[in-house]
């Protein structure tokens, strides 16, 4: 149960879907409009009418009367009128470095909840500087990177240090979380990783902070020590018994779950020690597919980063807007194996894996999922001891709620002892 926060404002909606005209957001708008409880009161938000009311017009029957809200990332006076109708906003309008912070704090202000898909940390970043006290005194929960970044890890990681704690077992020590997934990314996302990349490049003190293993920390000095530092390094793994590649998403999610630690006060360990991998199979063809996943990363990264390669990029990669076929979201995939030992010695496992494309077709329903739990069943979301209300993480703020919430959508949620 969370503590006693302030009482949320009456509001005309539950839900706003702020960019339901874009891909992942027509795919989260399908969900919801299939998966919320009747009488769930919902709005479709936007720049444009004409594209809201076509989405509308695809969602059937239980979205026929749903409100449509204008609004524009530009027009803080649209953004603070959406944030004062709505319990929780979700927004899948990014790059977040460009277009989410007058969203955030319009949400800050007004005491009310937010979710997003961010994989930015210099976003979350700004986000935590600019707006935590004020949606610590409105209230409002700001919680960034429900999506497949960062919700499976940070879940993974709460369900074997809620497993230790209730066995007795001590608190986490290393920790890795091995991923194994079947997808493509999307435009957006690579939009924002070119231009968080442009950002580091032109200044050393953003560098910095994107480098930082802490950089999302609430209390960066009062972090353990010992830490892993992110490794494009290619090693077997006896825990799973597998070659492992870098992952392309550790610089991130490692974030997210530090922060969710931090936030907790450090309960899943003070010698808690965290890295996320890629599982790419044993024996020769794993070895060389490991190699092949690092070295494919190293290039496009470094594509990414010369400016002269742009025009090859931009026809390469897809752009924002653009998203899988329904075939190719269907047989998507992703499963995030956690292995852990405690400092009793003992060994934990846990899974969280669902069926569908990771970026899209999962996404869009972990999302979904995120905002009815604030929506719905706020009463029952966990807060970190002390705080009414801040930029949290979605182990912090939604917690066990958020889990059953998948469970219920076929999505695995497991931890056991080893």
């Amino acid at each position: 149960m969370s503590p006693a926060s302030p009482a949320q404002p009456a509001r005309d909606l539950d839900v706003v879907l702020y960019g339901a005209t874009g891909f992942v957001g027509r795919l989260t708008a399908m969900h919801l409009a299939k998966a919320a409880p009747e009488g769930t009161r919902i709005g479709l938000a936007g720049r444009t009418a004409a594209k809201l009311e076509k989405v509308r017009s695809e969602l059937g029957p239980r979205a026929a009367d749903w409100p449509l809200v204008i609004a524009d990332a530009t027009d803080e006076a649209s953004l603070k009128a959406l944030a004062e109708r709505a319990k929780v906003v979700i927004t899948t309008v990014g790059p977040y470095a460009a277009y989410g912070l007058p969203l955030v704090e319009a949400c800050a202000r007004a005491g009310t909840d937010y979710v997003d898909l961010t994989g930015e940390v210099l976003f979350v970043r700004r986000s935590i500087d600019r707006v935590s006290d004020l949606a610590e005194a409105s209230g409002a929960r700001i919680v960034h990177s429900c999506g497949y970044d960062s919700v499976p890890s940070d879940l993974a990681v709460m369900l074997v240090a809620e497993k230790a704690q209730a066995d007795g077992a001590g608190e986490l020590t290393d920790t890795t979380v091995y991923a194994t997934l079947k997808g493509g990314f999307s435009g957006g996302t690579i939009d924002s990783a070119r231009r968080q990349i442009d950002e580091i490049r032109a200044d050393k003190a953003l560098r910095k902070v994107a480098l930082d293993t802490f950089a999302l920390s609430p209390a960066r000095e009062s972090e353990p020590k010992g830490e892993w530092k992110d490794s494009a390094a290619v090693r077997y793994s006896d825990d799973v018994k597998s070659w492992t590649a870098p992952f392309v998403m550790a610089m991130y999610n490692t974030r997210i779950v530090r922060r969710s630690n931090a936030l907790l006060g450090h309960a899943y360990g003070k010698g808690f020690r965290y890295r996320e991998v890629m599982r790419a199979g044993d024996g020769n063809r794993g070895r060389a597919t490991a190699y092949a996943i690092a070295g494919g990363l190293g290039a496009g990264f470094a594509a990414l980063s010369a400016p002269f390669l742009r025009p090859v990029t931009d026809r390469v990669f897809p752009s924002p807007g653009e998203g899988p076929s329904e075939k190719a979201q269907a047989e998507g995939f992703f499963k995030m194996e956690c292995r852990t030992i405690t400092t009793d010695g003992s060994q934990y496992r846990s899974t969280v894996a669902a069926q569908g494309d990771p970026g899209y077709a999962a996404t869009s329903v972990i999302l979904g999922e995120s905002a009815l739990c604030l929506a719905l069943e706020r009463d029952r979301c966990p807060l970190p001891a002390g705080m009414n209300g801040g930029v949290l993480t979605p182990a912090t703020a939604l917690g066990d709620v958020l889990v059953d919430r998948l469970k219920a959508q076929g999505f695995t949620c497991t931890a056991e002892r080893v």
